[in-house]
């Protein structure tokens, strides 16, 4: 599975679980670590670990796994690694106060999913 069909898949399931905010944003030009961020809120943590959820079992069924999955146990911020694509899921309080958009600005925020590869 490419980068783009886990972006693809990753941001229907957080549609399907009702995520607010999904924002996807290109790094591939300003970071090595990953090409693509994708940052969703939940309004708590049951949501937000629903939404993890909903991603690992449409991935995983797809026989994509995580390299690694952090946050998941407190859920206020749980982040989902996927090598290329690294998903984080906030709730509303933290996701101001980390500001990823703010921090990765630098990046080309992926408004339509048509414009991926």
């Amino acid at each position: 599975m490419t980068s783009s069909e886990i972006v693809r898949t990753a941001v229907s399931a957080i549609e399907d679980k009702k995520g607010e905010d999904i924002r996807v944003i290109d790094i591939s030009k300003v970071s090595v670590i990953a090409d693509y961020f994708i940052i969703a809120g939940g309004n708590n943590p049951n949501q937000t670990q629903a939404i993890a959820d909903e991603i690992q079992d449409r991935l995983t069924k797809s026989r994509v796994e995580p390299r690694d999955v952090e946050g998941y146990r407190n859920g206020s911020w749980i982040l989902l690694d996927y090598g290329d694509t690294v998903i984080h899921i906030f709730n509303r309080d933290d996701r101001r106060f980390y500001n990823l958009e703010r921090i990765w600005a630098d990046g080309k925020v992926i408004a339509d999913l048509k414009q991926l590869p």
